[in-house]
């Protein structure tokens, strides 16, 4: 796939640069500020842009603006956001609208390189791919904890799954349950939380994400 970079720390973009090339992928910019980085995007739109969020001149929320502008101007590329700490208000500003494509990992998780390229694909391919911490902060510090309340332990396991983008079949094995069992959970889930059952894995999980943030 073809993989833009965007992040002001050299080191780390040589890193990935270095690992993406090594897997067999283009790298055609790996740039350090959100004005080269929609440049670069709109001169030759990738599979996946990788952005930090806070990068110069202000270090606040310009890469994010950023990525909220590539996914208006380029539908078709994904986007995997990383960042040092989890940025509640920007994880769940990118993640209203369409939802497919759209990934949010922690920098400690590119450490481990087959979940970061696991999520990468995922990204790529047009699912979701969220850090399981991130994932738990969202539900943690959700305004609609009364809906959350009424779901079973399974339930929130599941939830917690579907968040991190994994499909039916995948959350079985990690839960060790049968597949049917998944799809009860979820109809439960839906349910309790007044959400209707969209169709595709992508949207369902922005679904759930939407409600929890609120």
């Amino acid at each position: 796939m073809r993989v833009i970079l965007a992040d002001d720390s050299t080191l780390l973009r040589e890193g990935l640069v270095r690992l993406l090339t090594e897997e067999g992928h283009q790298v055609p910019a790996a740039v350090g500020d959100a004005d080269a980085l929609l440049a670069a995007v709109d001169r030759e739109p990738p599979d996946v842009a990788v952005v930090d969020v806070r990068m110069p001149p202000t270090h606040t929320d310009e890469n994010l603006r950023a990525a909220l502008e590539i996914r208006r101007r380029h539908p078709g590329t994904g986007v995997l956001v990383l960042s040092q700490y989890v940025e509640r208000r920007y994880a769940t500003e990118l993640l209203t609208g369409d939802p497919a494509g759209v990934g949010y990992l922690l920098k400690d998780r590119v450490t481990e390189v087959e979940e970061f390229l696991d999520a990468l694909h995922r990204v790529a391919a047009g699912r979701t791919a969220f850090d399981p911490e991130v994932v738990r902060r969202l539900l943690a510090r959700s305004s609609h904890a009364e809906g959350l309340a009424r779901l079973t332990p399974r339930e929130r396991e599941v939830l917690r799954e579907m968040a991190q983008g994994h499909t039916n079949a995948a959350i079985a094995d990690r839960l060790w349950v049968s597949r049917s069992a998944v799809e009860k959970h979820i109809n439960a889930i839906f349910d309790k939380l007044d959400l209707p059952a969209a169709g595709g894995q992508s949207r369902r999980v922005l679904a759930v994400l939407r409600y929890l943030d609120g």
